[in-house]
């Protein structure tokens, strides 16, 4: 199993910091846009809560994959966790959390993953996988920093974007 950490601070409130992570739409918006990631199934717009899922499809080393998470634990606004129940992963946790620190939100991202496929998929967690998440989560939260430092303004533009 492999742990990335994240960590960024955004010049916003806390609660927008919040919903906005937990925003289906600008889920979509601020992922890669390659992937062409999108919700299928589930919660497919607007603010997941406690006990929702939500299916995503995207595109990742050129295969077009599903991934389906429950959102296990939510203390607004502090954190959520969202658990994977199927997906090409053999498990996935991504621990959300909040903290206000000096003016700023603080939020620090927890991805845990295991690869199926034994030693194969071990392998590829360590060479691979680790990288390319941590690197996925990071410009994500890039993103979601802009929108919400602008106050969560415009976000007609972002979802077009």
């Amino acid at each position: 199993m492999i742990t990335v950490q994240t960590q960024i601070d955004i010049a916003a409130p806390i609660e927008l910091c919040f919903d906005l992570a937990r925003d289906i739409d600008i889920h979509s918006a601020t992922v890669w846009k390659h992937t062409r990631e999108k919700a299928v199934a589930g919660v497919t717009s607007g603010l997941i809560l406690a006990g929702e899922t939500v299916t995503f499809e995207a595109t990742h080393f050129l295969v077009r994959q599903r991934l389906t998470s429950e959102i296990v634990q939510m203390e607004r606004p502090y954190v959520f966790v969202d658990r994977m129940l199927r997906g090409a992963f053999k498990s996935m946790q991504h621990t959300h959390e909040f903290q206000a620190v000096g003016g700023v939100t603080r939020m620090t991202d927890t991805l845990q993953f295991a690869a199926p496929f034994g030693l194969l998929g071990l392998a590829a967690e360590r060479l691979v996988l680790a990288k390319y998440m941590r690197r996925f989560v990071e410009d994500r939260n890039r993103a979601l920093k802009r929108i919400a430092e602008r106050g969560g303004a415009a976000r007609e533009a972002d979802l077009k974007r």
